[in-house]
């Protein structure tokens, strides 16, 4: 079994590595890098798994998996640059950045995986999309589906669908904790007690997601199911879309994109001009 490092044990990495253990990694196999002393001693404690420091890391794991906010990014990879070689794969979490980023800092020829998740991985239900880099192969795709399929779904996708899809899924989450705080508001506006409220819109949250999840219907076709003719639902969506609801959230993951596209694009331009 490949000996795996998490660069960067925030709560995605975190995540991470409570999947791969639940998956049936040895903890004796994985790594984590924290540069808090006292998180790393507690996640120690939770898992059972070494913390050491990213040089370290480096050269003992076969799999580097880099977790660590873009900002970040550059000052891991002075420490580690030199030291990841063609026999190590490198899977980056790093919203933003190109593989072409990290194989211009690494020897020639080695694997990189990018991935895009999201949050809900804390809970096993993450959203996962991987891309392979100049020198990844089928094997190192199919370890990677493995080990984020431990925390969620994966899907495969070319490189350059990865800023649509840290916009749409990567942020999505946090555009349904918004609509759900909305409506807890609205419930409390209509004289529930804040749990009640809260209880009543997670709820139907879960049971809906189930819903698409498993049924085969069209998502209009599930809200017609629900929107009787002349009925208090239709009122409901009258005013959605009167107010530009759908508008809004799709500008929502436009903005993202746009975003998610100029992380990038630093990091892509200094990839060009050094190939020039």
């Amino acid at each position: 079994m490949s000996t795996i490092a998490v660069l960067g044990a925030g709560k995605i990495g975190e995540s991470l590595l409570s999947g791969l253990l639940n998956a049936g990694y040895s903890p004796e196999n994985l790594l984590f890098t924290e540069r808090y002393q006292q998180r790393a001693e507690e996640l120690t404690k939770r898992y059972g798994v070494r913390a050491t420091d990213p040089p370290t890391a480096a050269r003992q794991a076969d799999v580097l998996v880099v977790s660590v906010k873009p900002q970040d990014i550059e000052p891991l990879l002075d420490e580690v640059g030199e030291l990841v070689t063609p026999d190590k794969l490198v899977v980056t979490l790093c919203a933003g950045l190109p593989t072409s980023m990290f194989e211009r800092r690494f020897a020639s020829g080695t694997p990189v995986v990018r991935v895009m998740p999201n949050t809900p991985m804390l809970v096993g239900e993450a959203m996962s999309a991987v891309s392979g880099g100049t020198h990844a192969n089928e094997s190192h795709l199919e370890l990677v589906e493995g080990m984020l399929g431990s925390v969620g779904r994966v899907v495969r996708i070319p490189e350059d669908q990865q800023d649509a899809v840290t916009a749409l899924s990567g942020s999505g989450p946090a555009y349904f904790f918004y609509l759900v705080e909305a409506m807890i508001d609205a419930g409390i506006l209509l004289g529930l007690p804040r749990s009640v409220a809260a209880e009543l819109v997670v709820q139907s949250a879960v049971g809906s997601a189930t819903m698409l999840r498993e049924g085969e219907g069209h998502p209009v076709i599930m809200r017609e199911g629900v929107t009787s003719p002349a009925g208090t639902t239709i009122s409901g969506v009258r005013e959605l879309e009167k107010h530009g609801v759908r508008a809004a959230l799709i500008d929502a993951v436009e903005a993202a994109h746009s975003r998610s596209v100029e992380l990038g694009a630093k990091h892509r331009q200094e990839t060009d001009s050094d190939g020039a």
